[in-house]
């Protein structure tokens, strides 16, 4: 094993009895690293990823620890790559895993759950669990400013967990983001800085600024921690269905680090005896708007072309992800599959979602529910087998996306016959809808 640097004797840090996780260690060259605000490989630029001691993990875990614990992702505390018994918790995670009944129906399903983070606390989104691991362990790394790049969700929570927290915080977003995560942001009164130019310029903007200022950037210089807080999504779904796995899980890629973390977290509840092993299969969804993993998925490469975003899923538009080649190994290695579908799609799964459901998502979330039933229709999944969709966020943050898509309300007279004249003429319009999709 290559020793990048001298790893300490955790010893004289005295971390909690507790700590499981023991090192850095870089996926691509497998040099090791001690666990500081520190991402990329110094010999090969690869990515650095947390290491932990599954032995003792096991000694530590049982499910009736874990169901004992708090009824949030800190139940699963041995999993996750902090130090402290008293982390960052506002709630966040034990989310819904909602049995769908209407939309496995209308999808010709048997099977179908719907893992809904669209409720997660504090600020509605898959992103608060990453920002709540992250702002812990920059707690305990010494940062007392913390910061992001971000295309929305990200901004909301880490300004709102590190207001919790009573850290200093300055985010940044690219300056054409909806005007409901703005002002989700805005409210806990971080320094918001708006950024001419897409994602992945704002990204490399805020590399420069860790590196100039010192500041703890949840998904840049702490990366390695704050990506594990997605694995959590793993766990409860594992929890939830009775400590089985599914057969298949769908979900959205931007970066593809949520994928992989998925893939992660089944793998370490099987190893470390909470479940039994069985192979999960893995779909990607991504819009064709930006869709670098799901074109190379496609075209059998195994490395990523960076794309310009043009897509109505803003949340989900990283043209240059950092994860993508680990998403397409996983979704090979498990038999899955990567779609793209278009922004007319997208809108038509978050009204599908609502409709037959009452789940109101962003548009990562229609981007999920159509590449489900995209690849239902290209018999890419078997309607038989238990498959969990993961809605990652909230449809009040993109109402953009669907105004002049949905209805209009009935405008009436405070009086009997303007009701019942508007009642008579909304039938008939259904009516005329069903007859629509009749022909």
């Amino acid at each position: 094993m290559i020793q990048a640097t001298e790893l300490h004797n955790h010893s004289h840090d005295t971390p909690l009895k507790g700590a499981t996780f023991e090192q850095l260690k870089c996926k691509e060259c497998g040099a090791e690293y001690e666990t500081k605000a520190i991402h990329v490989c110094e010999l090969c630029f690869g990515p650095l990823e947390v290491k932990y001691n599954y032995d003792e993990i096991r000694r530590q875990v049982t499910r009736e620890s874990i169901q004992a614990g708090p009824n949030s992702i800190w139940r699963y505390r041995p999993f996750l790559p902090v130090m402290t018994d008293n982390p960052i918790d506002v709630g966040t995670g034990m989310t819904p895993l909602v049995k769908s009944n209407r939309l496995a129906r209308r999808l010709g399903m048997k099977n179908l759950y719907i893992k809904n983070d669209a409720v997660n606390m504090p600020t509605l989104s898959f992103k608060d669990r990453v920002v709540s691991v992250a702002l812990t362990r920059a707690k305990e790394l010494g940062f007392t400013t913390v910061s992001c790049a971000s295309t929305g969700n990200l901004a909301n929570s880490t300004a709102a967990i590190a207001a919790y927290a009573g850290l200093d915080c300055c985010v940044f977003i690219p300056s054409d983001l909806e005007a409901g995560k703005v002002l989700g942001t805005l409210i806990y009164n971080p320094t918001l800085m708006s950024v001419k130019g897409n994602y992945d310029q704002v990204n490399r903007l805020c590399s420069e600024v860790a590196n100039t200022h010192g500041w703890g950037f949840v998904n840049i210089n702490l990366r390695p921690y704050y990506s594990e807080g997605s694995k959590t999504l793993a766990y409860e779904v594992a929890e939830q269905l009775g400590w089985q796995l599914p057969d298949r899980i769908v979900a959205p890629l931007a970066s593809g680090s949520l994928f992989t973390k998925i893939y992660k977290g089944f793998q370490e509840f099987i190893q470390v005896g909470l479940v039994d092993e069985k192979a999960v299969r893995f779909t990607g969804a991504q819009a064709e708007g930006c869709s670098p993993i799901a074109a190379a998925f496609h075209e059998g490469r195994d490395f990523i072309k960076p794309v310009k975003p043009n897509t109505v899923a803003k949340s989900i538009a990283i043209g240059n992800p950092a994860d993508g080649v680990y998403a397409l190994e996983i979704a090979h290695k498990t038999n899955g599959n990567i779609e793209s579908v278009s922004d007319a799609e997208i809108i038509e799964g978050m009204k599908l979602l609502a409709e037959t459901e009452g789940i109101f998502t962003e548009t990562a979330g229609g981007t999920t529910i159509a590449v489900l039933k995209k690849s239902l229709e290209a018999g890419k999944i078997d309607p038989d087998e238990t498959t969990v969709v993961y809605i990652t966020g909230n449809g009040l943050k993109t109402q953009e996306a669907v105004q002049g898509y949905i209805g209009e309300p009935l405008t009436i007279e405070p009086k009997l016959e303007s009701f019942e004249r508007a009642l008579e003429r909304s039938r008939t319009l259904d009516r005329l809808e069903w007859q629509q999709v009749l022909v």
